[in-house]
């Protein structure tokens, strides 16, 4: 009985099924996480001097007061 089923079923199409899906959505899965652990490490924690050189850029502090506070960061390391 279970063969002539089996027979039946694929004579109407539906085959194998879909089992070609699950290892495709387990691919992207993965993929997909370990896509963001790494673009999450490689942005991580702003440094101190890393602010510091923004605020420069953007100009909100001068090359005196920029110099100054790269010293003091720098000698308490």
């Amino acid at each position: 009985m279970i063969p002539t089923l089996a027979i039946a079923a694929h004579a109407w199409g539906y085959g194998p099924g879909p089992f070609w899906f699950f290892p495709i959505f387990w691919i992207l899965v993965i993929g997909l996480l370990i896509f963001s652990f790494k673009r999450r490490r490689h942005q991580g924690p702003a440094s101190a001097e890393g602010v510091l050189r923004e605020r420069y850029a953007r100009g909100e502090i001068d090359d005196t007061e920029y110099r100054q506070r790269l010293e003091v960061l720098r000698t308490r390391k």
